[in-house]
């Protein structure tokens, strides 16, 4: 293959001094949608800038490896975004361990505070692109990823020697091959699936006939639940931490699953109250039982009235060690929040949030349990502490009366209007989103089997999302923290998200989507503080976004501008367009599509 190839060691941090980079640019298109297809590549070089050869008819860069960290004022360098060494391919900023690693004398560590968000300071936070790591290729395609990744996309064999037994993950040639097994259904998810359905119908459905649509899941490993859930069109968050099992999350959005790094250990986790029909724990290495409960309370918030809590772990079957001591704990625990034992089988538990105000009214009274103080439920579940309470809320009681998808999609809930969205304005944003996807599809020229992951940065009532259900996506719909929550509007409409505050990087691992979607994103965070600023928010995408991936943007004309210039620096490529907005007014759109580069 053509080109010049230049050894990444080469690189020395600490003089900072300018290496050979190769950028690695895909020619034609990507998979035919089959296992494999062509992942054929060009390798074209830079050479240094006191060079006087270069390759005849071979594109050349001026950007350079530097190990960079954010300055202020900020800047990017003439010759355009320095690239971080590839040591760095799996930088996380807000779970960085050497970071960490100086917070843990301060840090709860019986309670796991290690494994929450920790960003440092800006100016300990790279400022240069992730490079891929090495022999990294364009992912395969949904569904087919479902079942087979590449390994060199994730080149880790810990969770394949740990767990491949349990039918986790297995080595297979170039591949990683996931059988659809967990720690408790190694035969496969979907007999384990059907189990449940069976057990919360008294074996006479599924799931989806025992209400259950949307599910959270604790300590997911590698989700294959999450993955054959899909099969009965139910929606799942998945997360865990970035913790001894490392790389989950990365293998689970590897596989075109909806994930996020996230821990229970001190703070409320990003997503609304009563948001899940189902909270799955199946060996997810949290300890319910301890410091009084609260992290079963914190189940207790997320989920909807008559929802499930499904426990998966030796406790509920062990009578051996201290699992008799723990399980009487969980009763006492569960009693007390009213919830009641619906089914036990095999190694497995399951209980009901029973909405009854009276018994926790009952056994506040008898000092088992604490009703909380009254809080304002539109206030964001973000950075905020774990509350060792219960909450009676209007909220719940009312969460049952959703309908079953596909209807789901259609839900105008009724907190929108005290932020001044009625219904009309519901359903005018619900088919303004309809037709620009529609165009969206036109302008990005692409198959639509190359997008899988998407995520909507600035999701207000989920419409973009809602649009895309007829697609092979799935979206992570995101509520920035400082604008109107709209996120418990968004999951009553069957969908998922969190909320997250842009000034900071979001709690994913690079090259985790292939769509970004940014509207009117920008402006909202324009005369903030230094970290969201327009270039930080941009780095962020370029982290997170696959090389080859589209990010389309939105904005004011000045903003639209200011990234059209400066996106060749990040390496994307741009194409400017004009779409009307929701007010019948022309405004600019921007589709930038990451270049296919990588370090030789």
């Amino acid at each position: 293959m053509g080109g010049y190839l230049w050894s990444s060691s080469a690189f020395d941090s600490k003089s900072g001094q300018v290496i050979l980079v190769a950028l690695l640019v895909m020619i034609a298109s990507f998979y035919t949608g089959t296992l494999f297809g062509s992942n054929s590549s060009l390798y074209v070089s830079q050479l240094p800038s006191n060079s006087s050869s270069s390759s005849p008819g071979i594109p050349t860069f001026t950007n350079e490896v530097v190990l960079s960290y954010r300055t202020k004022p900020l800047s990017i360098p003439e010759a355009g975004m320095n690239i971080c060494p590839l040591m760095f391919n799996e930088y996380i900023p807000c779970h960085d361990i050497s970071y960490v690693k100086e917070l843990l004398p301060k840090l709860d560590l019986s309670r796991r505070e290690e494994l929450q968000r920790h960003c440092a300071p800006l100016e300990r936070r790279l400022f240069c692109l992730v490079p891929p790591p090495d022999d990294y290729k364009i992912p395969i395609r949904w569904p087919t990823s479902r079942d087979y990744v590449w390994r060199s996309n994730v080149n880790h064999t810990h969770l394949a020697e740990v767990k491949g037994g349990q039918n986790w993950v297995h080595e297979k040639n170039q591949l990683w091959w996931f059988p659809g097994g967990g720690t408790h259904f190694k035969h496969g998810a979907s007999e384990y699936i059907q189990r449940l359905g069976n057990m919360t119908t008294n074996d006479s459905g599924d799931l989806r006939s025992a209400g259950v649509f949307q599910v959270l899941d604790v300590g997911c490993g590698v989700a294959s639940f999450s993955a054959y859930l899909l099969d009965l069109n139910i929606q799942t968050m998945s997360f865990a931490p970035k913790d001894g099992h490392e790389n989950q999350i990365q293998f689970a959005l590897e596989r075109g699953i909806g994930a996020m790094i996230a821990a229970l250990a001190t703070k409320q986790l990003p997503y609304p109250s009563s948001s899940f029909e189902m909270v799955h724990c199946s060996r997810c290495r949290v300890d319910w039982h301890e410091n009084d409960g609260i992290l079963l309370k914190e189940v207790n918030r997320l989920l909807r009235s008559n929802g499930y809590f499904v426990y998966s772990a030796p406790p509920a079957y062990r009578k051996d060690k201290d699992y008799p001591l723990i399980w009487n704990k969980l009763m006492n625990l569960t009693s007390g929040m009213c919830w009641k034992l619906f089914a036990q089988k095999v190694q497995t538990a399951i209980w009901i949030k029973q909405e009854n105000q009276s018994c926790l009214l009952h056994n506040a009274e008898q000092k088992l349990i604490h009703i909380c103080d009254s809080v304002d439920d539109s206030n964001p579940s973000w950075n905020t502490s774990l509350r060792n309470c219960v909450t009676l809320s209007k909220a719940q009681v009312e969460s049952h009366k959703l309908p079953p998808k596909p209807q789901r999609l259609s839900e105008y809930s009724e907190s929108l209007s005290s932020i001044g969205i009625n219904q009309k304005k519901f359903i005018s944003n619900t088919l303004f989103w309809q037709d620009q996807v529609r165009q969206y599809w036109r302008l990005m020229n692409v198959d639509e089997t190359e997008v899988r992951n998407v995520m909507d940065m600035n999701a207000f009532c989920g419409g973009f999302a809602v649009a895309l259900s007829t697609w092979p996506v799935w979206v992570m719909n995101i509520v920035p923290i400082s604008m109107n929550n709209t996120l418990s509007a968004i999951y009553n409409r069957g969908l998922i998200g969190a909320f997250h505050d842009w000034c900071e990087p979001f709690s994913t691992y690079p090259r985790s989507y292939d769509l970004l979607h940014a509207n009117h994103l920008f402006s909202h965070y324009k005369n903030r503080e230094e970290g969201c600023l327009l270039e930080d928010i941009m780095l962020e995408m370029d982290r997170v976004i696959r090389p080859q991936g589209i990010i389309i943007i939105r904005d004011e004309e000045l903003i639209i501008s200011r990234i059209r210039a400066i996106a060749p620096k990040f390496l994307w490529d741009v194409e400017s367009h004009s779409l009307e907005n929701e007010q019948k007014k022309t405004e600019p759109v921007l589709i930038c599509r990451k270049k296919f580069w990588a370090i030789v």
